[in-house]
């Protein structure tokens, strides 16, 4: 997720209230750190969009705030979708295996209190689920770990997918550009959703961005093979998955009907 201005759908503009915030609008972000012909074309073979492919330690972030390590860019899995309705679920082929088992979360102690307030929040809304994976927040160790994003960052936060069959470890949260306020609600949102990452799950609307970012059309970029849809999941679009690249600045999006199917049919 990234703080932009004017032209980037997936800004977070406190100056407007059609500003957006989100993971990061592709089509108007220069790329910073330049990723070299061979790092994009796996990047392409993965399924994932180039645009404004960043280089960090350890990979590559991409669609703003997914992670792809140097691992996963060296490997080619068969990323399989989940449709649902018009404005789909998609996961990863990387998933988290051991089922049933408990994932913990900690929360790093350079974040303000409100992201104790935020976890916990989160926590709740998977648990509410009963799905074969449930989370618990500890003070020491973690599966995944909230962690302050490197000074100069240039997205709200960012998180990866799972492997080996455990979650993605870590999630770098942007406090500066997030703030402290609406702890159990918008926070609570961004990281569920990147919480919603190191699972395994994609952004419901990366076909094409502008449903909920806005702007011109832009395609994240999709491995076409294999799909699988969820039944019973509405042939309307679906506005409010926690799961979509962007939202509004304050906003709140516990899950809604469609999340819940997607969330059971995986764990």
């Amino acid at each position: 997720m990234k703080t932009l201005k004017v032209l980037a759908p997936l800004a977070l503009l406190a100056a407007t209230s059609l500003s957006l915030s989100s993971c990061q609008e592709k089509a108007n972000v220069e790329v910073k750190n330049e990723v070299s012909e061979t790092t994009v074309n796996q990047i392409k073979t993965l399924g994932f969009s180039t645009a404004g492919a960043q280089k960090v330690a350890g990979g590559v972030i991409v669609e703003g705030d997914i992670m792809l390590t140097d691992e996963m860019l060296s490997s080619t899995p068969d990323y399989k979708m989940m449709r649902v309705g018009q404005d789909e679920q998609y996961r990863t082929t990387n998933l988290v295996g051991g089922l049933p088992r408990t994932i913990t979360i900690r929360v790093s102690t350079s974040l303000p209190s409100a992201y104790i307030t935020a976890t916990d929040e989160l926590i709740r809304r998977y648990n509410a689920q009963n799905l074969s994976l449930r989370f618990s927040r500890v003070t020491s160790g973690g599966n995944i770990v909230m962690n302050a994003a490197p000074s100069g960052s240039s997205y709200l936060a960012s998180a990866g997918f799972p492997s080996g069959g455990n979650p993605y470890g870590s999630v770098s949260v942007n406090v500066g550009a997030i703030g402290t306020a609406n702890a159990s609600t918008y926070i609570a949102t961004i990281l569920a959703h990147e919480v919603g990452h190191c699972i395994g799950f994609r952004h419901t609307d990366y076909m094409g961005r502008q449903y909920s970012c806005g702007g011109s059309a832009v395609n994240e970029g999709a491995s076409t093979v294999g799909a699988i849809h969820i039944p019973g999941t509405p042939t309307s679009p679906d506005p409010n998955s926690w799961m979509l690249a962007c939202i509004g600045s304050g906003a709140n999006r516990p899950f809604n009907a469609n999340d819940v199917t997607a969330l059971n049919y995986v764990y």
